[in-house]
């Protein structure tokens, strides 16, 4: 097992020390919904290397001290500055700054920002400042235009709020709602209160050269999570957390995962979908080229029973995943509770999901699980070039339910 082991991750490793670039596939021409879901976010105006700014805002000259005290008044005034100005650059240096919880709320008097993070911004740890909302951290509300970039990283100090897990604080750590034509680049996340980074209802979003850390026993700590967004393209990325890498929920639309390192984490995750009986639509989902290592789950579709709506249009393609437990799985009997949740009727609806070139390891004799409705049984569930082996010595299989499959060209395991 430990040769088998060192033959997947010394190629890797050595590749992922070489270049902030992950491991790379060559595109799947074959697939009929393979194509461009991104939609006008390539051309992003603020993208131009044409435009120049006409001022720099630097927090240091608004009174930001960088010495662990609060610089939420200096972040402020910069802010209120360089929104009303005819545009330029927020910068924040290469110092480290605490803030608490705070808005940066648009829209901007110009339709060109961008927010250059060249130091570190660090949360504040203190309970009593969450009290009010206990759900964010940083937000940036109703901004269009906005260029956020410079290599910089946001620490969100979750070693705090983790020993509590839930019960003490639900807070994100950066959340973006209601943006548009966004474009979050070359930045790091680690050791979110919960989520890393979040975007809320936004349209038009490039997320790429995100690297996220946090611990893999770090709970709650998705590293990008998606709601109501869309024409959103994550690319180019490395996610190690305790939870999702990347999560795909409720209205979320034209979305994009490409160039993906995953690892540690649960993987790349739509849904959950319909929790309490709700209604979720999500659909026209790409995940190609991603590398998973050593994942409790690879690419996975949860919904809870009960719910309504859709899943459908999805597609995973040319993804390695290496000593993963869990490597596909559609679950319409989600239930993550400590009380078994009621048989129900209702469910939301998957269909037209597409698994192409998917190889690699699983940890688990069960490599391939696929639990759809009794009631709305899953449809169009395809599965082209799919080879998956055990782990060190055995052999895989896999479990399906309520669901009429597709082969094509090779695939191991295969539901009977």
């Amino acid at each position: 097992m430990y040769v088998k082991t060192l033959h997947f991750f010394l190629p890797l490793l050595a590749l992922l020390t070489s270049s902030s670039v992950p491991f790379s596939y060559g595109q799947n021409q074959e697939n009929p919904l393979a194509i461009s879901t991104l939609g006008p976010v390539s051309r992003l105006s603020h993208g131009s290397s044409h435009w120049k700014p006409s001022q720099i805002f630097n927090v240091d000259d608004f009174g930001a001290k960088g010495d662990g005290t609060d610089d939420r008044k200096a972040f402020n005034k910069t802010w209120n500055q360089a929104c009303s100005s005819k545009g330029g650059v927020f910068l924040v240096p290469n110092r480290t700054y605490l803030l608490g919880p705070m808005n940066f709320t648009g829209p901007c008097k110009f339709s060109l920002l961008t927010l250059k993070i060249v130091g570190t911004i660090e949360a504040s740890t203190e309970q009593s400042e969450y009290r009010e909302d206990l759900w964010h951290w940083l937000v940036f509300v109703s901004v269009k235009n906005l260029r956020v970039e410079g290599g910089g990283t946001f620490d969100g100090k979750g070693k705090v709020w983790w020993k509590n897990s839930c019960s003490v604080i639900n807070s994100l750590a950066v959340t973006f709602y209601d943006c548009k034509n966004l474009n979050v680049t070359n930045l790091r996340f680690k050791d979110g209160q919960r989520f890393h980074l979040f975007f809320d209802a936004c349209v038009n979003v490039k997320a790429e050269n995100i690297l996220v850390t946090a611990p893999s026993n770090s709970p709650n700590t998705d590293g990008i999570h998606m709601r109501s967004t869309q024409h959103i393209h994550v690319m180019n990325s490395i996610i190690k957390t305790g939870d999702d890498c990347i999560s795909i929920i409720n209205g979320s639309t034209n979305v994009r995962a490409t160039d993906i390192t995953c690892g540690p984490g649960h993987g790349i995750s739509i849904g959950s979908l319909g929790p309490n009986n709700t209604e979720s639509k999500v659909y026209n989902v790409t995940v190609d080229t991603v590398t998973m290592l050593g994942t409790s789950n690879g690419v996975r579709i949860k919904s809870w029973q009960g719910g309504s709506g859709y899943g459908e249009n999805i597609i995973f393609q040319n993804i390695a995943m290496y000593n993963v437990t869990n490597p596909i799985i559609i679950d319409q009997y989600y239930c993550d509770q400590k009380d078994p949740c009621p048989e129900q009727y209702s469910a939301v609806r998957i269909s037209n999901v597409f698994y192409n070139n998917i190889t690699g390891s699983s940890f688990s004799k069960v490599a391939v699980k696929i639990n759809c409705s009794k009631t709305f049984e899953c449809q169009g569930i395809s599965m082209r070039d799919v080879n998956l082996v055990r782990e060190g010595d055995g052999v895989v299989e896999a479990s399906c339910n309520n669901v009429g499959l597709i082969k094509k060209g090779l695939v191991f395991p295969s539901c009977s």
